[in-house]
């Protein structure tokens, strides 16, 4: 298991109910899909903000990056929906 500090912004954090958190991943945890699939087991309200995964945009350590991005060594996840322009 490694332990990982969790940022969520706009509606994401809106749903889940908080800004940050610090998990600890379990193994099985190895890229970001990974992680929103577990995140989804923790309770209802992951569930809502990551019912349209695709769309979850990541960063690890404040640089964003694909789904497909493994998460070994990360000190920061952060998770938000897509930018809109303006």
């Amino acid at each position: 298991m490694s332990t990982v500090n969790l940022v969520y912004f706009s509606w994401v954090r809106e749903r889940i109910g908080k800004g940050e958190e610090t998990l600890e991943l379990p193994a099985d945890v190895v890229t970001i899909a990974d992680l929103l699939a577990y995140l989804k087991t923790l309770g209802a309200e992951y569930e809502a903000a990551l019912e349209h995964e695709n769309v979850i945009r990541a960063a690890i350590d404040r640089e964003h990056v694909a789904h497909g991005e493994p998460v070994a060594g990360a000190r920061e996840i952060a998770l938000f929906p897509p930018m809109t322009g303006g």
